[in-house]
């Protein structure tokens, strides 16, 4: 996809989308030794990039095209993107859903215009749907990624990083089919060749090392990742080239990661992003030396199921160490409990609930189980809390964590 095609995506786009606003993460910027800004796609037009591709895409249709009107498949951000361009165009927009996607995804897309069909455990069986519709009644099919005048569409983002960071030097990018990699690349390397734009994909659906590895595009066993907007099981034929021919290079990273990614953003920038939209931000938290300052970081949604995102910032807390799941045994007598509870207090931890277990194949006569959870400081914290209850001669078990972590204690 080259600039020419991007630079007249943009004046397609005008007055359509916006320019979305950076923001610079000084926290990041001092672990990275360098600014770091995050492109805040997470404040586009229906909370997502995915606008720019599709009204690109649909805004190239013949009349003729229009009149059959288009068909996508989606678990969110694709379908709210193609149901507003086809609202915006007046063309008739069903977009297929699985079955259990996020409610208001859903009812954003039904808001702007769209009939939506549910159906299918996953955007592949979703697709099926799609496909079947299409062949059945003439309507064009809207990919979300592996179109030309859709990867056009998302490298408008790119334009926009060179003009907002002219001094940028790495950009980072959440990958899945990789429209908007291949998008971005075509922009930023057209200008500023010397760049590194690196992809960064979830541990649980990172198909892009292995196709680049075997030289095209090879298909999952299988996806497991709290990131779904970039859950992509196999490369796109057309986003594989672009990619292959201007990407520096892949990282990628593992869940808990994404949730620490997700809870800074909220706490430290401010930013409601989805799991997907700060999986760089995840990139740089793991190895904030790794990439060369100025760098950019696209946040390249917002749209997160409030359900997902309870989920997500608890394991986020959790894998900074600022929440603790203990069982600790102590005697069966009248104060134990408060005694122990007390103490807990006194160390500076801050009960969130208790479970005392008094009758259990596993318990000796006359000692329980206190299962409790517990708000802590961090690691530090943590480690004290445990050392100081051991000490104390209780047997403390620490639940949820991997041997030789900190919160384990001595």
């Amino acid at each position: 996809m080259g600039i020419a095609e991007i630079e007249a995506a943009r004046e397609l786009l005008a007055g359509v989308t916006r320019a979305t606003p950076v923001a610079r993460s000084r926290a990041l910027g001092e672990a990275a030794g360098g600014p770091v800004w995050f492109k805040c796609e997470n404040l586009q037009r229906t909370g997502s990039f995915k606008i720019r591709g599709a009204f690109t895409r649909l805004a190239r249709l013949s009349d003729a095209e229009r009149a059959r009107g288009v068909v996508a498949a989606s678990a969110g951000n694709h379908a709210q993107g193609v149901a507003l361009a086809a609202q915006l165009l007046g063309i008739d927009a069903t977009v297929f859903m699985p079955a259990g996607a996020a409610l208001p995804k859903v009812e954003a897309t039904r808001g702007y215009g769209a009939h939506v069909r549910l159906g299918g455990g996953s955007v592949d069986e979703a697709l099926v749907g799609a496909l079947e519709h299409a062949e059945r009644t003439g309507a064009v099919l809207i990919h979300p990624f592996d179109h030309p005048d859709v990867i056009a569409g998302q490298g408008t983002v790119g334009l926009e990083i060179l003009e907002q960071v002219p001094d940028v030097a790495t950009v980072l990018v959440a990958t899945g089919g990789g429209g908007l990699l291949g998008g971005v690349a075509g922009a930023v390397k057209a200008y500023r060749p010397e760049v590194r734009v690196v992809g960064v994909q979830a541990a649980g659906a990172a198909a892009w090392p292995g196709s680049l590895a075997a030289g095209e595009p090879i298909a999952l066993g299988g996806m497991r990742t709290i990131a779904d907007g970039i859950a992509v099981g196999r490369p796109g034929d057309v986003t594989y080239r672009q990619v292959e021919a201007l990407v520096d290079e892949f990282t990628v990273v593992g869940e808990d990661a994404l949730s620490r990614a997700l809870l800074f953003s909220l706490e430290r920038a401010k930013m409601l992003v989805e799991p997907a939209g700060a999986a760089p931000v995840a990139a740089l938290l793991d190895a904030p030396a790794r990439f060369r300052p100025p760098v950019v970081a696209v946040l390249s949604g917002g749209n997160v199921d409030p359900l997902v995102l309870l989920h997500v910032i608890q394991n986020g807390m959790a894998a900074t160490a600022r929440y603790l799941s203990l069982v600790v045994r102590i005697g069966d007598r009248p104060g134990a409990l408060a005694a122990l509870l007390t103490r807990v207090g006194e160390l500076g931890a801050n009960v969130i609930d208790v479970e005392h277990t008094r009758v259990s194949a596993t318990v000796p006569m006359g000692e329980v189980d206190v299962a409790v959870s517990l708000e802590m400081r961090g690691p530090e914290h943590c480690r004290e809390l445990v050392t100081a209850l051991r000490g104390a001669g209780h047997r403390v078990t620490v639940t949820g964590v991997p041997e030789g972590d900190p919160r384990l204690g001595a």
